[in-house]
């Protein structure tokens, strides 16, 4: 079965580019293209996606309000792969907290673009974590701090394990499953049901999504210390 993408992407050169990267694979199908945001929501619905490609930088409806209207309206979205110029771009980050799995930066070489789509498909670890930590200290110096508070009050809610708090630690830096597995000496298996509960306990759609609420609420630093 193939993994399906749509392309999202104001500039033609840009979704060109991506649709011939992977569809020289064989296991991934580009099933549609959109030139804004505002023409997400239905091609989703009608060509249900693996994965949507998303341009952060759109003339009518950037990639923010497209990631939160998918989200909010289609049952069972697909991942949101957020594309952009610019890793510290703060529409990046604004489009990680609406919910998006993961970014790509468009000068990436073509065996990174797969990976990363494979990697978001599969619910995989956060991309670029380093890039996140220093785009979490720009929205926590520049925000109003509401969404900390919010993070905060979520944190204090789920009552994480002293394990589960450990394994979310590991999250923050990237690592993989089989990763986390290695630095606390247990199974695969064993971390797979750490990470599920993490999610449950913070209510979070993905790695991405608990991380971002690990950073928002102290838990831990752009600078890399823990709570």
């Amino acid at each position: 079965m193939s993994l399906t993408v749509l392309l999202v992407d104001d500039e033609p050169l840009v979704r060109a580019g991506l649709r011939a990267v992977l569809e020289a694979q064989p296991d991934i199908e580009v099933v549609g293209e959109a030139a804004d945001g505002a023409a997400v929501i239905p091609l989703v619905r009608r060509l249900r996606p693996d994965v949507v490609a998303m341009d952060v930088r759109m003339p009518l409806m950037d990639g923010i309000e497209a990631t939160r209207a998918v989200l909010r309206t289609v049952p069972e979205p697909p991942r949101i792969l957020v594309v952009t110029t610019f890793e510290n771009d703060e529409y990046v980050y604004g489009a990680l907290r609406a919910g998006a799995d993961g970014f790509l930066l468009k000068r990436a070489r073509p065996a990174e673009i797969v990976h990363a789509v494979r990697l978001v498909a599969e619910g995989g670890s956060l991309l670029f974590p380093a890039s996140v930590r220093r785009l979490a200290a720009m929205y926590a110096e520049a925000g109003d701090g509401a969404g900390t508070r919010e993070a905060r009050e979520t944190l204090a809610r789920a009552r994480l394990t002293e394990r589960e708090a450990e394994v979310l630690r590991l999250m923050t830096r990237g690592l993989s499953n089989a990763e986390i597995a290695t630095r606390l000496v247990v199974g695969t298996e064993t971390v797979k049901s750490h990470v599920s509960g993490v999610l449950a306990k913070l209510g979070a759609r993905d790695r991405t999504q608990a991380v971002i609420t690990a950073y928002e609420s102290g838990f831990v630093t752009a600078g890399g210390a823990t709570g």
